[in-house]
């Protein structure tokens, strides 16, 4: 009886060992999968040229104290402005944090753009891109883009490609210059977690936070200006 007692102890402590094993690998499993789905669709800038796509989708990531782009997002807007005058696409559509009070990440992105002597009615302004899927969700959404080009830094490109597609999108990615940023492994390491975390919110795809009136990549930006 003893015997059996132990046994059943042993095993029982096995399948509970295998469960958590299961769950700590569960994540990098899934991590490894959106990095696999999406890898292809990274593009180098002079093939976005053959893209043919609505717009370049840049998406935002912080201000410096002095209100203006931080190094990573000005990066990312540089790379969107170098696409859009070689012609890879018509429209810039900018999307950003816009929710807080003294906080305007979008009109930031704007003036920076516009100081590249680019047309206000090129630009386009999402003021509710409170996340990487919300702005997804809004460029197809409220902005009715299908075809896009992406641009990002790599490590933010998967994710950003694996939602997009998943919503629907025909995307594709460019790489904002490959700096290496302070913070940069914390920033890779909440990646992880980001894209487990927007794997099954692409299964179930709730709408964001806010959505409004249509308004189509194809016409006027300014539609969009606050």
């Amino acid at each position: 009886m003893k015997k059996n007692r132990s046994r059943f102890k042993r095993k029982y402590h096995i399948v509970i060992l295998a469960v958590i094993i299961i769950l700590l690998l569960v994540p990098f499993i899934i991590n490894g999968y959106v990095i696999n789905y999406s890898k292809d669709y990274i593009i180098e800038r002079d093939e976005a040229e053959q893209i043919e796509a609505d717009c370049i989708l840049v998406l935002g990531a912080g201000l410096k104290t002095d209100g203006t782009p931080n190094y990573m997002l000005r990066d990312r807007l540089d790379t969107g402005i170098d696409l859009y005058l070689k012609g890879s696409a018509p429209k810039l559509l900018l999307s950003g944090d816009n929710g807080h009070k003294g906080y305007d990440e979008v009109n930031a992105m704007k003036r920076y753009v516009l100081d590249s002597s680019i047309s206000s009615d090129d630009i386009f302004m999402d003021h509710a891109g409170f996340s990487t899927y919300e702005s997804m969700y809004r460029a197809r959404t409220v902005f009715d883009v299908q075809k896009v080009i992406i641009v990002t830094q790599e490590y933010h490109l998967y994710r950003s490609l694996y939602i997009a597609r998943k919503l629907g999108l025909d995307a594709y990615g460019v790489e904002a210059k490959p700096y290496t940023y302070v913070g940069q492994s914390m920033r890779e390491f909440r990646e992880i977690l980001a894209r487990n975390k927007d794997f099954f919110k692409t299964i179930f795809k709730p709408k964001p936070s806010l959505l409004g009136d249509v308004i189509p990549i194809s016409g006027d930006g300014i539609l969009s200006h606050d």
